[in-house]
């Protein structure tokens, strides 16, 4: 039985266009004193922020691009910081996952692997750190875990059988059949998502989910989705800090 560890891809990101700003800017007669070497995805929150007050030119603050942020932070103008937005494709994850996952609803949105539409026959489950290898508790979590693979690919081929005889089209009759069988598969069953989120949903996950002690798969993902945004936009995530816990885990905390 094949065994997943959780993976996260980032597969787009938002990409200002500066020159388009640079247009607008010169159209108003405006000039803005752009903090060197600041990533363009927190350039273009500070650029969206100074807008609201067209805080440019001699109207300009003397914070830097990393202070403007911090400020917008501080002062609760999280609107802002939805301009930018990255697309991830997870996988190696459970449906246990992604059932607490899909819960974020504002600023995410999700694109899931249909188990009505894809024969799980030969998935892989993700085991949980807790069942230690070699013990007599994990070797009964996989014998369960392939008793129900076993009858899943039992009543596929039952459900193809009886298939045969049904009114309904095929592509309906394949959705009855997966439909019969999935109901048998457990939440350790591995699974694929693709999700976009804004940077000010990405916030609300990590504070919520990056550092919750029980669910390792949420801190693990948290964790690597944090790498690559903390990457790519260090002003806006300045306030997030990563720790390694004592069983070699990470968790994703908000700093004071």
């Amino acid at each position: 039985m094949k065994i997943s560890f959780p993976q996260v891809r980032c597969i787009a990101k938002t990409v200002a266009d500066f020159d388009a700003i640079q247009d607008f800017l010169g159209a108003e007669s405006m000039v803005w004193n752009k903090t060197e070497n600041s990533s363009e995805r927190d350039s273009l929150i500070e650029f969206s922020g100074r807008v609201c007050y067209m805080s440019f030119g001699p109207r300009q603050s003397p914070r830097n691009n990393k202070e403007y942020i911090r400020n917008l932070i501080d002062s609760g103008h999280g609107s802002v910081l939805e301009h930018v937005s990255w697309t991830f494709i997870v996988s190696g994850v459970s449906r246990g996952f992604t059932h607490q996952l899909v819960r974020h609803r504002a600023g995410f949105s999700y694109s899931q692997l249909s188990q009505q539409y894809y024969d799980e026959s030969d998935a892989s489950f993700v085991a949980p750190p807790s069942l230690k290898k070699a013990t007599s508790l994990y070797k009964k979590w996989v014998g369960s875990m392939q008793s129900s693979l076993d009858l899943y690919r039992e009543l596929i081929s039952s459900a193809q059988k009886m298939a045969i005889n049904s009114s309904f089209s095929n592509k309906e009759k394949l959705r009855e059949l997966r439909t019969t069988a999935r109901s048998i598969l457990p939440n350790a069953i591995e699974t694929k998502i693709v999700f976009t989120a804004n940077a000010r949903a990405i916030r609300n996950f990590l504070e919520a989910r990056g550092a919750i002690e029980g669910d390792w798969e949420m801190r693990e993902v948290s964790s690597q989705i944090f790498n690559m945004v903390k990457e790519d936009a260090p002003s806006l995530f300045q306030d997030f800090e990563i720790f390694a816990l004592k069983d070699g885990s990470c968790s994703v905390v908000r700093s004071s």
